[in-house]
């Protein structure tokens, strides 16, 4: 699993900032979580194939991160796309993309499927062989998602050795893989244990901004491997925080304190602010293992 930072700033693009968008790449299938302003340029030059993007993620219709989405959609048509498109995203996103395609007499020549979401409780959106994502209900002016990613478990690894050792012929190996017993010609059943290993622990990734302090979500991203929590503002400016129903970055490393999280990362950083390190310096008060997001940046999960 990894996490391409595309942009990671709130509000207005700016000449060296992006709003927000990002790519969770998991086993060679990329996902994108928001689509700000911007983003296909920031995909290009982050040298990331955005034709194998198959399915989109837009936590609310804000415009810093919606925005650069109905260009998206375009430009995969110029270039010929023919796979589904799968968007996720609150009510309404439908009728806003629609509208300026029609407007636009630009129909896609591939098939858009849009999942419009309206439960405030959280639910699985999508989930295949490889991962599950579901919904993290948040509090923002308007309505909002941030989202868990979790891998699924992967399949067994064939002990070779164990498997030499039993005379296991190789028709077997898929079987053993799938965690299943083996029985040989003899009648005897060697269990799946002593033919296998444990497949690497599955991966945990949530994703959640734009939203107030929250103290809700602590349950459902207990433990994650990667947690991205937006931090708008400083402790400073915790009124402006309540006010626009954002968070400071002490709020982020409280939340990821409370929930037991491995890694930390702060972005949705207000451009007000001269650097960015004074939020790494206000969240290590309360939680350690922190870490800033950047435009171009890469987190291995």
């Amino acid at each position: 699993m990894k996490l391409h930072i595309l942009g990671c700033y709130a509000a207005t693009p700016r000449t060296l900032t992006n709003p927000t968008s990002q790519v969770l790449e998991i086993e060679n299938h990329l996902y994108l979580i928001d689509c700000g302003e911007g983003t296909q340029v920031q995909l290009r030059k982050n040298k990331i194939k955005f034709s194998r993007i198959e399915h989109i993620f837009i936590s609310h219709l804000h415009g810093d991160h919606f925005f650069g989405l109905p260009g998206l959609i375009s430009t995969f048509r110029l270039l010929g796309r023919e796979k589904d498109l799968h968007i996720y995203g609150p009510e309404g996103i439908k009728e806003a993309i629609t509208l300026l395609l029609r407007l636009g007499n630009s129909w896609t020549n591939y098939k858009l499927i849009f999942h419009e979401l309206t439960s405030t409780k959280s639910e699985v959106i999508f989930e295949d062989t490889k991962v599950q994502v579901r919904t993290i209900p948040m509090d923002h002016r308007i309505y909002t998602n941030g989202f868990l990613f979790s891998e699924l478990p992967g399949e067994r690894k064939l002990d070779v050795l164990a498997a030499a050792k039993h005379k296991i012929d190789k028709a077997y190996y898929r079987s053993i893989k799938q965690g299943k017993d083996i029985k040989l010609d003899d009648g005897s059943v060697i269990p799946n244990a002593e033919l296998s290993l444990d497949p690497p622990p599955p991966k945990h990734y949530a994703y959640c901004s734009d939203t107030g302090y929250n103290k809700d979500i602590i349950p459902l991203i207990k433990g994650v491997d990667l947690l991205y929590h937006e931090a708008t503002f400083l402790e400073s400016e915790a009124h402006l925080a309540k006010k626009t129903k954002h968070s400071t970055a002490r709020q982020a490393a409280t939340i990821a304190d409370a929930a037991n999280v491995c890694r930390l990362i702060l972005g949705h950083f207000s451009t007000r602010y001269k650097s960015i390190l004074s939020f790494k310096e206000e969240a290590i008060q309360v939680f350690n293992n922190v870490e800033l997001a950047d435009d171009g940046k890469i987190f291995e999960v």
